[in-house]
Formats: structure tokens, sequence, C-alpha cells
């Protein structure tokens, strides 16, 4: 397959990578290294409305085997998800044997058209052969972002629509609630939460009131510090570097046609506080940093997802790539993707790069050669709108 250099043109239809069949084995964790896709299918994009889909199939996850050239797809199976919240509802155990999976919503049983928040948080075994769920857990209302510690031993929740953090212990494939952490009011609208990699601190966005607080963990016990910055408008995807000195703020604004910002959070300061905020364009949803800490990946919606009629109307979405030097985000290419995309992943050695279109139902790959981003115009297709993305915390 020819590859092409990418540039600020129009998608072109490509070929579609075919997806495996479900069941097939998961290569070992010492060959692969795993994404886990969490596809919406509740939802649709109606010119710019999102509606409820009349008798929907029931959402998958689509496990890939990234460090695959290309990529591939190697099981999928049914798990409750949703595309509402940031792109990070997935979290990933350090080993890779067992995957968290979020729905922040569900289909409202007494009204089909519509949906209410959801609490569900679905405990999936990678190493099972087919990968399966093997226990399905309450977490708050609006269950969103999630993140796994480095150490494995510790997975905190955020949810959106009752200001609290929910608090998980895991042990082997044992996952259990250990408490719940009340940070504001149900309007402040907790969307991701963030481990440091000692494990000691997380970040926890609250796009509702625009803030972002500081949490402190001791073992089992996490505490709001009453501590919170302020990096800009709605806060929502985050995430930290493997090396832990900065975090990196997608905030997606008000929708209004605006261009938006990612702010950098230095976490070596004392004491940590928001040092560099960037104009993208119109809604970063999706946000990533590579393995190796040199790279900030950040996919702006554009407008594709606003009616054609809007004067803020794309065709497309955009994938923008930055060098990290220290606290500072330096613009080094972009390319465009498809329409409503969501998540961002990494591949191990930070050269391939996944991006989940959501009105396409693929996720497209991108090659980094350390000069030049290409399309390699090969997909996977998902079945449902590919939501959010995760791979397992960076050693």
């Amino acid at each position: 397959m020819t590859r092409r250099r990418a540039t600020l043109l129009p998608v072109r239809t490509s070929l579609l990578l075919p997806l495996l069949l479900v069941g097939l084995a998961l290569p070992s964790s010492a060959e692969a290294q795993l994404a886990v896709s969490s596809n919406d299918n509740k939802v649709t994009l109606d010119n710019g409305v999102v509606k409820v889909v009349p008798n929907p199939a029931p959402d998958t996850a689509t496990i890939i085997d990234l460090g695959a050239t290309p990529p591939r797809v190697v099981a999928e199976i049914s798990v409750p998800g949703s595309v509402v919240g940031p792109p990070l509802s997935v979290a990933i155990a350090p080993d890779q044997g067992l995957a968290l999976i979020t729905s922040s919503m569900k289909i409202d049983p007494a009204d089909r058209t519509k949906q209410v928040p959801d609490n569900r948080l679905s405990v999936v075994d990678l190493r099972a052969s087919p990968p399966a769920v093997i226990a399905t857990l309450e977490a708050g209302k609006g269950a969103a972002g999630v993140s796994i510690n480095r150490q494995g031993t510790l997975a905190l929740v955020a949810n959106r629509a009752e200001g609290t953090v929910s608090v998980f212990t895991i042990q082997g494939k044992s996952v259990a609630p250990a408490g719940i952490v009340r940070i504001a009011d149900d309007k402040s609208g907790p969307s991701h939460v963030a481990f440091t990699p000692d494990g000691k601190t997380a970040l926890l966005t609250r796009d509702g009131d625009s803030m972002i607080s500081i949490l402190a963990v001791d073992g089992t016990k996490v505490e709001y510090t009453k501590r919170d910055l302020s990096a800009g408008l709605r806060p929502y995807g985050m995430d930290i570097s493997a090396d832990g000195s900065v975090a990196v703020v997608a905030n997606i604004g008000r929708g209004g046609g605006d261009n938006d910002t990612v702010s950098v959070i230095d976490l070596r300061a004392s004491p940590i506080r928001v040092v560099e905020t960037v104009t993208v364009g119109q809604t970063p949803e999706g946000i990533i940093l590579s393995p190796d800490g040199k790279l900030c990946a950040v996919q702006v919606m554009n407008g594709s997802n606003k009616p054609r009629e809007s004067p803020f109307h794309a065709a497309n979405g955009k994938l923008l790539l930055y060098r990290v030097e220290g606290t500072r985000l330096v613009p080094l290419a972009a390319a465009w993707v498809g329409r409503w995309s969501q998540g961002i992943a990494f591949s191990a050695d930070s050269r391939t790069i996944l991006v989940q279109n959501m009105v396409e139902k693929e996720i497209q790959i991108f090659r980094w050669d350390g000069s030049a981003l290409q399309d390699t115009g090969q997909r996977i297709k998902t079945n449902g709108g590919p939501a959010a993305i995760r791979t397992a915390p960076r050693p």
C-alpha cells in the first residue's frame, strides 16, 4: 500500500482493514501492546445533532494489537460504553491483564428516544480466550474518565453527573469498590482523573466549573486536597507524562465556534501550577502524550460535529502534533482526520498513532517518522462509533 504524506487536504476514501473474527487468541503481553477501543452504538450524529438510535445494537470494545505492523484487531466483545465524556473511559492494567470500561450514559427505559446517566464499570479479562467481561460494578452517576495507577493496585473513576470520584482496589483479577470522594456539587462535571507515576497524586478535570482538582493518594485512601488549578474553559481530557514532569489538559470551551486551548501543568513546580496555554482550534476532544515524552497529540473536532449550515462547520477534524520542550508545546505537524473524532493512542515506540473517527466508525492509522506525519491509508473498522481508547500505563 502506498503511503502519502499527511497534508491539510480532504480525507480520501481508503482501503479498510478487515475486522478480524471475535475470539481470536490474544498475543502474549510480551509480544503485543494492547489498545482497547470502547465503541458506542446508541447514538449517531445527524447534521450536527446527536440522536439516539432506535433499537441499537449492544456497545462493543475492540481489542487491538498496536505493536503489530499494521495494528490489527484481535477481538471484539459486547461491553457498555458511551461517547459522552472525554475519550478516556477505558483503562488498561500495567500488565495488560485487565481493562476497565465505564459507561456514562444509557438509554432511558422510560423514554427510549433519550439517554440518562449510567454508573456501570465493566471489568474485562484480556487474557481470557476470547476476552470477557468478568464483573460489572457500580461507580457514580455519569461514570466517565477512568485511570489505573502504575502500580496496578488502584483505579479512580470521574463521575460527571454527581461531582464525585469513585475509588476501586485491584488485586489480580479482582476489582472492588473502596469508597467515593466528594469533590463539588453535581454540576461541577468531573470528567477525567489521572495518576502521577508514583501513584501519590491524581489530577481531576471538572468541565462544569472549569477547575482542575488535586487529589492526594495514600494506599487506598484518596482525599481532595481542596486545591484547584485554573487552566482554561471547560478542562476535559488530560494526560500525564511517563516521567511525571508535566500534565497536558484539553480545554474544550463552549462549542460556540471559538478557538479553544490546551494547557500544560508543571508537576515539578512547588506548588503544582499551570504554566503554558496554547490555542489549538475548535473543541480539542482527544489528547495524549507519547510514551517517550517528546510528543503531544491533540485531536480537534474543527467544527466537523456542527450542522452543515453552521458558519463554523468543517468537513473534517484535525490531528495536531506538538513537540514537548520542557513545559512548552511547539507545533510540529497536522493532518486531516474524520468527523466527530474522539480518542488518540500512541504505540510504545511513539511512531504509530491511532485516531478514532466516530461518524465513520473507524480508527485511522498514522505514522510519525521523526520529521513527517503520514496517513498510512489504513483503517480499522469498529462495530459502533469508537468513543474512547487507551493503552496500558507507560513504564
